[in-house]
């Protein structure tokens, strides 16, 4: 962890409200949490979006093997996620 002045980081303003609390001790300031995999760029939930569409296509009779060129994936992720377990 590289430490950095407070003047490089901080404008005077909120160096001087934080004074008032923490003045001459050292903080931590963790970094944001992070998101997790694919909730930036949408694609999470348009994977569980098509996971339910080839669930739903599966109970209603279509075949892994269609399934599988329609989605452009192997049989065995379309068997995966037809019995993936649901939280």
């Amino acid at each position: 962890m590289k430490y950095q002045s407070v003047e490089d980081v901080l404008p005077e303003s909120l160096i001087e409200e934080i004074q008032k609390y923490a003045a001459g001790t050292t903080l931590y300031i963790p970094a944001r949490k992070k998101r997790a995999w694919g909730e930036n760029s949408g694609i999470k939930s348009k994977l569980k979006k098509r996971n339910e569409a080839i669930k739903l296509a599966f109970e209603e009779g279509t075949s892994m093997q269609e399934l599988a060129k329609t989605y452009f994936l192997s049989e065995n992720t379309i068997k995966n996620i037809i019995y993936q377990k649901t939280c």
